[in-house]
Order: C-alpha cells, then structure tokens, then sequence
C-alpha cells in the first residue's frame, strides 16, 4: 500500500471523533511491528522518527526514513510517516529532502514570544512546500537531556485561550498541549485533566496532540478521545516491551549469540502493544473504527489472540 500523508488520517478522524496513534520507531524492529499491529487491528496509524532516533543513528535521518518508508509501502494497513520533535532548521529541512511530509517542530522550551517566532518560521517554509506541521505549547515533561518536570506544576499546562492565539500567530496544523502526561513513563499511571482537553477543543481550530501517551491508562485514553484528543503519540511502552521479551529471553537462554530469535520476540511484543493501543484510541462513540470493525480493545488483537493489555 503507498504512503499515506498524516494530514490524511488526522483529519478524518478529528472529524469523526477518533484518534490516530503515532508510535516512535527507533529500530527496524519497531516500524515492522507497528506495521504488524496496525494489521492486526485493521487501523491505520503513524510512524514516527524524532530527532532523538536521528541522533541515534548517528545524525543521518534518511536510512531510518528509507526503511520505515519502506515497511509502510509493504503494509496492507495504511501507515504515514512523520519527523517528531524536531529542534532544529536543519532536521526540518532534511526531512523534506526524505520524503516525509509532516514533522512536529518543538520550540516548547523557548519562551512564548520566540516560541510563536521560530513555529511560524518552520511552518512557512513547511507549507512552502505542502508539509503538514504540528506544534507544542505548554511542557511536556520528560524529554531527554531535560531535568525531571512534573505534569502538575504551575505554568505547565496549556491555557486554552493562549493556544488560541498561539494558532493564529503561528498557523500549525494541529497542536501537542500539555494537560497531564509526561513523556518516558514506564507506569501508566498518569490522570490527564480532560476538561481542559474539552476547552482546548473547543478554542483550537486544528487537532490537539497527546504526547506521553506510554504512562495514561486505557480509560483516560478513551476518554482524552472523546474530550477531543486527535493524535495520539506511544514511544516509551514499545521500548518497555522490547527490552523486556529481550530480557526475558536471555535469562532463559543466557548463552544465545544469535540476536534473531530474542528480536522475533521483542518485535512480537510491541506488535502485540501496537495493536492494542490502536483498539483503544481509534474506537468511536458507535463502538467501531469507522468502518464497521467492532473495539476490540477489551482483550482481542484482531486475529482472535489476546491483547497484551498489560504490556502497554
């Protein structure tokens, strides 16, 4: 199947009161398994690449685009590919030359005045060349090479009619906003404070974004979803669910050297935690996808095996 734009999944889903999940892809082994779980599920969904995977592999985006491009055209679920977290012009400006066609540039910890200035800056040379462009504003704790910052604290979260303005001035295409989660949980614990979503809904134009999406329970998912979040981002609990089938596999095989069976593994592992957050946040009001397929987010995966409700 080609490529599909995230401009092309986030909109029809905003509009009929869904959500799309973007997962991080890191390895190989994560984009064929987001691939393998949105399949599974029979949703569509993102692959994502921040700025940190780049920097990962060794500050040269293409490769790591080329092959979730790659996996995307060989799946039979339709999968866009987006460039997260992107700090500086020049990843922006590397990503179009890869093909990507939708990025979110984080200026988050400027200050509101050279926030608004550096956005509306990308987002013009973006739309200049038809990129779809998302945005942060409040902090979203968490984020590598940044000290501890708690969902709760004074000034962290999104005032609505700040947002508000911060669209007009900037002209993003869709919003990441803080209202309770926290990126790099490895516990879902996190409580989103979903009248603010409804607020910020109701004063923002474009999609809102939900990062940190690995630490918020099921339930708080759904209901971010129906207070009116539209994209929904998942890195760190594929990664807890790679690590840990590689961990448990070597305490049981100590002695292997041949990395593929522990790999087939942990790529079964996040496909399996792939599947079941795309269950849980695509699922509409009516209880389907929008195409008839019933939710099975209480414990099915689609291809009538379990769902690894507790992994994610």
């Amino acid at each position: 199947m080609p490529l599909v734009s995230t401009a092309d999944l986030v909109a029809p889903a905003r509009a009929a009161g869904r959500a799309v999940a973007a997962f991080n892809v890191i390895t190989l082994e994560h984009a064929e398994a987001v691939a393998a779980g949105a399949e599974r599920a029979g949703r569509p969904a993102v692959l994502q690449v921040s700025e940190n995977a780049v920097r990962f592999h060794g500050g040269d985006l293409s490769a790591v685009a080329a092959a979730a491009a790659a996996v995307a055209r060989a799946c039979r679920a339709p999968l866009a590919l987006h460039l997260d977290h992107v700090v500086t012009p020049e990843l922006l400006h590397a990503a179009h030359a890869a093909g990507i066609d939708s990025v979110m540039v984080d200026a988050s910890r400027l200050g509101y005045g050279d926030n608004v200035k550096a956005t509306a800056e990308a987002v013009r040379w973006g739309h200049a060349r038809g990129m779809w462009v998302e945005a942060e504003l409040g902090r979203v704790g968490g984020k590598a090479g940044e000290p501890p910052l708690h969902a709760h604290a004074p000034g962290v979260r999104t005032d609505p009619a700040e947002a508000a303005a911060y669209v007009a001035e900037t002209g993003v295409d869709a919003l990441a906003v803080a209202v309770g989660s926290t990126h790099a949980m490895t516990e879902r614990t996190a409580a989103l404070d979903h009248a603010l979503i409804a607020a910020l809904r109701a004063a923002v134009p474009v999609p809102l974004v939900l990062h940190g999406s690995s630490g918020v329970p099921d339930a708080e998912l759904r209901a971010a979803v129906r207070a009116g979040m539209t994209k929904i981002n998942v890195g760190t609990a594929l990664n807890t669910a790679y690590t840990e089938a590689i961990r448990s596999h070597l305490s049981h095989a100590p002695a292997t050297v041949d990395p593929r069976p522990y790999l087939t593994e942990a790529r079964e592992a996040m496909t399996q935690t792939v599947a079941h957050f795309l269950t849980v946040v695509t699922t509409g009001a009516d209880g389907t996808d929008g195409s008839g397929r019933p939710d099975r987010s209480d414990g099915s995966d689609g291809s009538g095996g379990p769902a690894r409700a507790d992994r994610p």
